[in-house]
This record gives C-alpha cells, sequence and structure tokens, in this order.
C-alpha cells in the first residue's frame, strides 16, 4: 500500500501557521457544543520574598513574545484553519482578598472568577497572567491558557523562562518550528499503517464500572476535583508510567470490569520542540482483559506490550485513521494524563517558589480523568469527575493507592488478590 499524500497546505501568511490536527478538533468542539471550562489549563506560581513586581510582569511580557503560540487564535483563512495572532495577551496585577492556597473553594472570590473566566476562541486572547500580591511579602502569579495553545510539558517550559527572565538573563530562543505542516507530513506517512492497525483493534468504548456505578459519560462537563499523592514504587521491566497504567487498569478489573479500556494522552512533541510552549499530544486508548490468575508483573508486561503496539501510532489522530469515528470530548469514560518532569523546579533569584501544576478547572472531559505529573518529589495526582455519574471520588482515590502500593511491595501478587474488593 502506497503512503498517501499529504494534502496541499493553504498558503501561509506572515505571522500564521498550520493548524494541528487536535487544534482543529478541539476548535470544533467549542465552536458546535462548547466545552465550558475543561480545556482551560491554569497554573499558580507562589512566590514568597522581597518581589521585584515590575521584573515579573517584563517577563511575562517577555515570554509571550518568546512563544507566539500564547498570542494565537485558529481561525479560518484561506480555506482552512489557521493559527494567527489574536488579541494581545494581557499582564495584569491586583490585590487579592487572601491567600491564594488550597482548592479553588477556598480561593477568594475574584481569584476564580479571573482564573475560570472564559476564552474568545475566535479573537483572543487565549492566555492571561494575574499578579496578585496576597500578604506581606506573598505573592500568587496566576496563569491560565486554552488547551488550543497549551499542553502539560509547556507549564514547565513557561515556568523556567519566567525564572531565568525574571532573573536577567537572556536565554537563546527556542528554533523556529511550524508543528503543523510537520505533523501534516509525518501522518501522511503513517496513515496507511495507523488505518490497518485501527480496523482491528478499535471498539467504541462501554460502560466502565467504578464501585458499582456505571460510568458512560464522554462528554465535557462541571467536574469536582480530588487531589492527592501516591507512592509509585519502580517495578522491575517497567517505567512509571507503566506501572501506573497497569495498577489503574487492574484496579477497574477489580470493579468487576471484563475488558478495560481508558483513554490515555501521549505525548507527540518532537526533539527539537522542547523548548517550545504549545500543544503536542494524541489521545488515544489502551484495552486490556487482566485475567484473575495473573500475577501484576505478568499483566503489566503484557499491557505493555499492547502498549508499545499503540505507541507505533502515537502520531496519528484516531479520527484521521477512523474518519467515521464520531466526535466526544473524550474517547473513553476512564482517561489519564501523565507526564514525568524533565525540566528543573524554577529559581527566581532572592525568592522562596513553589509551582502547583495540577490546579482544578472547574471541569471533566469524561466521567473520570486522572491528571498525574510525576516529579522528585513524587506522583501528583488530580482524579478529576463528574459528579453525576461519580459523587464521591475518595474512595477511588484510596483503592488505587493501595494497590500502588502492594504491587509495588509484590510485583508477584494475582490479581484477584491484589485488587480484590474490600
Amino acid at each position: 500500500m502506497s503512503a498517501a499524500r499529504p494534502d496541499p497546505p493553504p498558503r501561509t501568511a506572515p505571522g500564521e501557521a498550520e493548524a494541528t490536527f487536535l487544534q482543529q478538533g478541539m476548535w470544533v468542539t467549542e465552536q458546535t457544543t462548547g466545552a465550558g471550562t475543561a480545556y482551560h489549563m491554569p497554573l499558580l506560581v507562589h512566590l514568597r520574598g522581597d518581589l521585584d513586581a515590575d521584573a515579573l510582569t517584563a517577563a511575562c511580557a517577555a515570554v509571550v513574545e518568546r512563544h507566539p503560540a500564547l498570542g494565537s487564535v485558529v481561525a479560518e483563512t484561506g480555506g482552512g484553519l489557521r493559527l494567527v495572532p489574536g488579541a494581545p495577551v494581557p499582564v495584569r496585577r491586583r490585590p487579592a482578598d487572601g491567600p491564594i492556597e488550597g482548592e479553588p473553594d477556598d480561593w477568594p472570590e475574584a481569584v476564580r472568577e479571573e482564573v475560570f473566566a472564559p476564552f474568545d476562541v475566535d479573537g483572543g486572547p487565549l492566555a492571561r497572567f494575574t499578579l496578585y500580591r496576597t500578604g506581606p511579602g506573598r505573592h500568587t502569579l496566576a496563569f491560565v491558557a486554552h488547551h488550543l495553545v497549551f499542553d502539560g510539558h509547556s507549564k514547565d517550559v513557561l515556568a523556567a523562562d519566567l525564572a531565568a527572565l525574571y532573573n536577567g538573563g537572556r536565554p537563546a530562543p527556542p528554533p523556529a518550528l511550524d508543528h503543523g505542516r510537520a505533523e501534516r507530513e509525518r501522518v501522511a506517512a503513517e496513515l496507511p499503517a495507523a488505518r490497518e492497525f485501527w480496523a482491528g483493534h478499535w471498539r467504541e468504548p462501554g460502560e466502565t464500572v467504578v464501585r458499582g456505578r456505571a460510568l458512560r459519560s464522554r462528554r465535557a462537563a462541571a467536574g469536582r476535583t480530588l487531589r492527592f499523592r501516591a507512592d509509585l514504587a519502580p517495578v522491575a521491566g517497567l517505567t512509571r508510567f507503566e506501572t501506573l497504567l497497569a495498577a489503574l487498569h487492574t484496579l477497574l478489573a477489580g470493579y468487576g470490569n471484563d475488558g478495560v479500556t481508558t483513554a490515555v494522552d501521549l505525548s507527540t512533541r518532537p526533539a527539537e520542540a522542547a523548548g517550545h510552549v504549545g500543544v503536542f499530544v494524541n489521545e488515544l486508548p489502551v484495552a486490556s482483559r487482566p485475567g484473575p490468575e495473573e500475577t501484576f508483573g505478568g499483566f503489566a508486561a503484557r499491557l505493555r506490550a499492547g502498549l508499545r503496539e499503540v505507541y507505533r501510532f502515537r502520531r496519528v489522530p484516531l479520527s484521521r485513521a477512523l474518519p467515521r469515528l464520531r466526535p466526544h470530548a473524550a474517547l473513553a469514560p476512564v482517561s489519564v494524563s501523565y507526564r514525568a518532569r524533565t525540566l528543573p523546579d524554577p529559581v527566581f533569584a532572592g525568592l522562596d517558589c513553589a509551582v502547583d501544576r495540577t490546579v482544578p478547572n472547574g471541569s471533566v472531559r469524561g466521567a473520570l480523568h486522572l491528571q498525574c505529573a510525576d516529579g522528585p518529589d513524587g506522583l501528583a495526582v488530580a482524579l478529576r469527575h463528574d459528579p453525576a455519574e461519580l459523587p464521591e471520588a475518595r474512595p477511588v482515590a484510596d483503592d488505587l493507592r493501595l494497590l500502588l502500593e502492594r504491587a509495588g511491595r509484590d510485583p508477584g501478587l494475582r490479581l484477584r488478590d491484589l485488587a480484590a474488593p474490600r
């Protein structure tokens, strides 16, 4: 079978770039059904000490110049969807009526309104900075961007660049990159094999039972978030992500699901985009059929093999491989995103800094989503859930933490013993 030829790209005007397939899908979702705050990506940078507020706001403006994606919107031009310049990205200073700590319900009302305010998807801006003074020697920089121009790895890039610029550095500009154009070429080359693979592997996900409740939602909805930390002990022969995913599938099997399908966000970020702010991710399904007599280590190795098969096509959107796929905000009721932090924590000269990377956005895509950030200080999980489908998430978090602890201690345990209902 010969490789498909890429569609001829529209002519590009100065300041424009091709929209990626993911950006096209999100844009269509926003235009047709809306997604509320499901695509909001907040980040909080807590700073303690003698802050130079002028230097920090100047650093925010410089970051926007450094990463044009932050000032872009997706628009129909020349017969296609393009990234074009949008309204200027605001950098504001405001007082807060109290500390911005804990969960959003504990924040001052003005802060909640600013962080969760809707974006103008058509005109922009799709990002905003607000610096709050929360007390003597205490500030919080609240940043929020739309997923159209931002992803999880971008949080670390943004924080590192802000610190470097605040400290008076002048980091070299990231290399020029037209990810949309490069993606079009890669997908065209890989599409025939991806279509053949998914024709034999795709099954429309049904309901997923979680603690006696049937989860069916694949829409975007208002959601609650439970944040917790978990011990993710290394298991021989597995990456930390593979251990986590195997534990999640084991847990879902223990809840009574003979076959388990979860949607997984996989990075498509090429090496040359390591220092770029943007969106480089693709959601694909991972299916398994855990056997109760299998050991955790044996099942995880089998899941790993299946996951590696999916990895071969991680850069091809499922909607391209399966043109008749019905659009949903999530591919399956249960989904997971995992990111290993590879950049060091930012250092702002003369200040204590704490970066909150798992800030709730007030929504969830699907019925249950695990947002995981793994770093030197351990695994941080934000468990987002649709309360109409799963009113309480704490028991699920407790079950997962216990399972991870037991599997890490003894990967030879059988699944029926490891994930036995309590």
